[in-house]
């Protein structure tokens, strides 16, 4: 029997398909965070990302509403964490500028020193996570070994690795250590070594550059639009960078470049931060030259600091002084201040309303994630899924000040 000749419309076996919707997260390691984002595919391809944040939600202003000025650090400690101290920064500064207070110039030095530091140690974690998520492993050991001599340094200095909440209004909880400058001068030029040896292996491998280069780009009008700042927003060229715009502590002393990227894309939000490192150590080089060897660290006013611990075992008003400021809190005027300092991921602000007491009346943050992870369904529509993953950890969503 011959077969049939029919002609066959192939129009007419197109059938209507719905986009295929996909839950990612908010249960998911490779989210950064409790995030959630519904996405409409067409195959492998973005056609709409619903990004939704909130699940890491910590209720972070009304807790610091609830105890003294000072009980307010360990809460900005937790909004990122992987630079708690210059959140501690952030939020001594604003509350200074509403008392009126100026720290000593030594202790100025000495945060800024400390703040850079952190700096160093949040590029040097986001950048290992986003090479590993391209399945790029051994770059990852070398940037946390990096990471681990800050933190030694931090260690040595606050207590503590992580969490320090070292900073206190009016100064620092404790001075320098004796070997604090020959400790940090030791270890940044191992921390630049092993940044280097990571960035050798990534900078010119054709996977990376092919999965990172002209992936989610975004332009310096789209950043600007989105409030975007930091080094994402640097990333399409924009030099703003508040150190240099509005300077602050002593940032204006020093000699350093603002890098920039051209493209915006995953590339050279990676590249700025590589650039950064180097900065970061330029301004602690010179900060340790100029840093003073001696002083006091906190502002001599005995309504606002401690009195020395020797004091308060020996003599009665001391004794009073210290149970004052702990029980009541330290008399910061009536009013409202907001300060702005450039934190790892970008500017961040903290707003703050006294009421004349010893508890903050109203604090309130602006924290660079939340504009950034704004931007990200932008940067995800008409990518792959693959590439949802690098982009986000480009951003360096930090879930504790996102949702705070």
């Amino acid at each position: 029997m011959e077969p049939l000749d029919i002609e066959v419309d192939e129009n007419s076996l197109a059938l209507p398909a719905d986009p295929l919707q996909l839950l990612m997260g908010p249960s998911h390691p490779a989210m950064h965070g409790t995030v959630r984002i519904v996405l409409d595919l067409s195959g492998e391809t973005v056609l709409k990302a619903d990004v939704q944040i909130g699940y890491l939600h910590r209720g972070f202003e009304k807790s610091c509403e609830r105890g003294t000025w000072n009980q307010v650090f360990p809460y900005v400690d937790r909004c990122n964490y992987s630079s708690p101290m210059l959140n501690n920064v952030g939020y001594a500064l604003t509350v200074e500028k509403l008392c009126g207070l100026v720290v000593p110039e030594r202790t100025q030095y000495y945060r800024v020193i400390m703040g850079e530091l952190a700096r160093m140690a949040d590029h040097l974690v986001c950048n290992a996570a986003m090479g590993m998520e391209l399945g790029a492993f051994t770059p990852f050991l070398w940037w946390t070994r990096a990471r681990e001599m800050i933190y030694d340094i931090f260690e040595e200095e606050t207590g503590a690795r992580v969490t320090h909440s070292f900073a206190r209004v009016g100064g620092m909880a404790q001075p320098p250590t004796a070997h604090f400058k020959d400790a940090v001068r030791a270890a940044l030029p191992k921390v630049l070594a092993a940044n280097a040896e990571g960035v050798s292996l990534l900078q010119n491998n054709r996977i990376f550059m092919d999965r990172t280069m002209g992936v989610s780009a975004i332009s310096a009008e789209d950043a600007i639009a989105l409030s975007w700042t930091g080094p994402s927003l640097r990333s399409t060229g924009v030099p703003y960078d508040v150190r240099k715009a509005h300077p602050y502590l002593v940032y204006d002393r020093f000699d350093f470049d603002v890098p920039i990227g051209t493209n915006g894309d995953n590339y050279d939000r990676f590249m700025v931060r590589v650039e950064e490192l180097a900065q970061s150590a330029r301004i602690i080089e010179q900060a340790l030259d100029q840093m003073p060897d001696d002083g006091p660290v906190n502002v001599a006013d005995p309504r606002f600091v401690f009195p020395d611990k020797s004091e308060v075992y020996t003599t009665i008003e001391s004794t009073i002084r210290h149970f004052k400021i702990v029980m009541e809190g330290i008399p910061v005027p009536k009013g409202e201040a907001y300060g702005y300092t450039e934190a790892a991921n970008g500017e961040l602000g903290f707003y703050i309303v006294s009421d004349g007491s010893g508890t903050p009346y109203r604090v309130r943050i602006r924290p660079p994630s939340f504009s950034l992870v704004g931007g990200l369904s932008k940067l995800i529509t008409g990518q792959m899924i693959p590439d949802i993953i690098p982009t986000f950890g480009s951003l360096n969503m930090i879930g504790g000040e996102c949702d705070h």
